[in-house]
């Protein structure tokens, strides 16, 4: 019997042993034996490739300044695994985790010695998710960030108000396919009959199928830069700037603090879902509510500043599309800075590509690896590089807390790569208290819940 939050967390990591095992017979089992809590679930359902976080952080955020209580399921967790189900961008008590582990867990046991086989990690945490936010603490809505593609996923149990998919690129390719028409189909699992669909896919091959799909299931499509669209996009000290058109509403000097022109498409589609909750579904949502929204919206990993002097950046860009877009955010806000970058990764990810990316970037790069089971090694990542100033290092802990000292003003470390990674290096910042103000104050804030 599990009786601690120790105890309950190790026998959900025990999990992972289980694998990735696609397919929702498991999920509709455990479903059926806890009376279909999904169903009781109003959920918007947001997939993609990129930015599923940072969309669910605005929209929550929209919403949570509407005056309406907020669930949210995402993955990985940076700071606490409690984090993954949260309220109102709080994580769920420890006591919570105890009992639902404790409901779930018989289940899972019983599961196991069924033809279906014992549920995944992920299978799990998703099904603790449901019955939380369907029978013990019902929200307003829940944002549901799909796990892995979509179509086998196990969150899509769900029929959603809505359905969200931000863009298809190249990632987890041993499993989603090997072209982005394939990568999309699976994507385009979560379109539900008559549920209508935000997008920001932009890539024809991948928009093709997914138009087809929305098509074939008599799914309402709004698509960034066609039913709604971005303009004076401009950069500030703060973050970015820009105003939207909907087929609703127009929107002047909007901004947001997480810099980036893909931060301004994430926050875009929030602000299109947002609108179609308020018309379809009656959610009392003002245009103050969206500015404000927007403007308080944070994530943390994304482009994250833990520390102002010297500047040190985190950003969780675990695929090709992420550390594309994190090349172009650093050299539109700190064009005059020299950037040393340290680069962790898993080995399923495109990684000669990324480190092309990075070696473009950097004024010098430095690879190092982290306990984690598909973790590359620091030689592997370094052999892929033909940058002419890098080096490995294993000892990553001890290496930034020189770097914090070495640093000048117009120097700048970038920690980037898996997320697993960012959670692993802001819990030992946080520990050395190596973080700036804005850092320590989400910090503190997770400790305090």
């Amino acid at each position: 019997m599990v009786r601690t939050y120790e105890e309950a967390v190790a026998w959900i990591h025990g999990r992972l042993r289980l694998g990735i095992k696609p397919g929702l017979k498991r999920m509709e089992w455990m479903m059926e034996q806890l009376g279909h809590p999904e169903r009781r679930v109003r959920a918007v359902h947001i997939g993609g490739t990129n930015g599923k976080g940072s969309t669910v952080a605005y929209l929550r955020s929209i919403l949570q300044a509407a005056g309406y209580s907020v669930g949210t399921f995402t993955s990985p967790y940076v700071e606490q695994f409690n984090e993954r189900i949260s309220i109102n961008g709080q994580p769920i008590r420890d006591e919570e985790i105890v009992e639902l582990v404790q409901t779930i867990k018989p289940l899972a046991d019983e599961l196991e010695q069924t033809e279906l086989g014992g549920p995944t990690e992920f299978e799990v945490i998703t099904a603790m998710m449901l019955y939380y936010f369907g029978k013990q603490n019902i929200q307003d809505i829940v944002l549901i960030e799909v796990g892995l593609g979509g179509r086998l996923d196990s969150t899509n149990i769900i029929y959603p108000l809505l359905s969200v998919i931000t863009n298809v690129s190249y990632d987890h390719m041993n499993i989603l396919g090997d072209t982005l028409g394939q990568i999309a189909a699976e994507k385009a699992g979560i379109i539900k009959s008559g549920v209508p669909l935000v997008t920001a896919v932009k890539e024809p091959e991948a928009w093709e199928v997914i138009a087809k799909t929305a098509a074939e299931r008599k799914a309402k499509t709004y698509r960034l830069g066609v039913d709604f669209t971005v303009s004076d996009r401009q950069a500030t000290v703060e973050g970015e700037q820009f105003s939207l058109v909907t087929p609703f509403a127009e929107y002047r000097d909007l901004r947001i603090q997480m810099p980036g022109a893909h931060q301004v498409e994430n926050a875009a589609v929030a602000v299109m879902a947002a609108e179609l909750l308020r018309l379809g579904y009656s959610f009392l949502i003002d245009p103050e509510h969206i500015a404000d929204g927007l403007a308080t919206a944070a994530w943390p990993g994304r482009f994250e500043r833990v520390s102002d002097s010297p500047l040190i950046i985190l950003d969780g860009a675990h695929n090709e599309a992420g550390i594309r877009s994190l090349v172009e955010t650093v050299r539109a806000h700190y064009p005059d800075k020299r950037v040393h970058v340290l680069f962790a990764a898993l080995t399923d990810k495109p990684l000669e590509r990324m480190i092309q990316l990075l070696d473009e970037l950097a004024d010098t790069i430095t690879f190092t690896t982290f306990d984690f089971p598909r973790a590359a090694a620091a030689e592997q990542l370094y052999a892929l590089s033909s940058h002419r100033h890098k080096a490995t290092v294993h000892r990553w802990k001890k290496w930034i807390g020189e770097q914090k000292t070495r640093l000048s003003a117009q120097e700048m470390l970038l920690i980037t790569g898996s997320l697993y990674f960012i959670s692993e290096v802001k819990k030992s910042l946080c520990k050395k208290n190596l973080l700036s103000t804005t850092s320590m104050k989400w910090y503190n804030e997770d400790k305090e819940k």
